[in-house]
């Protein structure tokens, strides 16, 4: 059963690497930064339960790809938040149930 589990997981992260150009974690991070403007890097990875060290590379790879912007603490230059860039949510506005094809054995789980 758990290798049934991880290749309906596979197939949907491919899914969304084929649509959107995001695995499961940057789509996950978009949808956290997002939801929690102006957010730490150690808040993402609460909210997301990753380590620091994956969570950042996740949140390098969104901002190579322009989807979200580092903004340094006016307090403290050493603090970091992070925010959706106007891309990011071009890109999330994108992305509904409608399009997002989940496979039917993890649809009929999360129903």
């Amino acid at each position: 059963k758990i290798r049934f589990i991880y290749r309906m997981i596979g197939a949907f992260e491919q899914s969304l690497q084929k649509q959107f150009n995001l695995n499961i974690n940057e789509a996950m991070l978009l949808c956290v930064v997002n939801d929690k403007n102006n957010i730490s890097c150690g808040e993402i990875a609460e909210e997301m339960g990753l380590t620091n060290s994956n969570t950042s590379k996740v949140i390098s790879s969104l901002e190579k790809k322009k989807l979200i912007c580092r903004h340094y603490c006016k307090e403290d230059l050493r603090c970091m938040k992070f925010s959706i860039s106007d891309k990011g949510k071009d890109l999330l506005s994108t992305i509904t149930c409608d399009n997002v094809q989940l496979p039917a054995e993890i649809r009929c789980l999360a129903e």
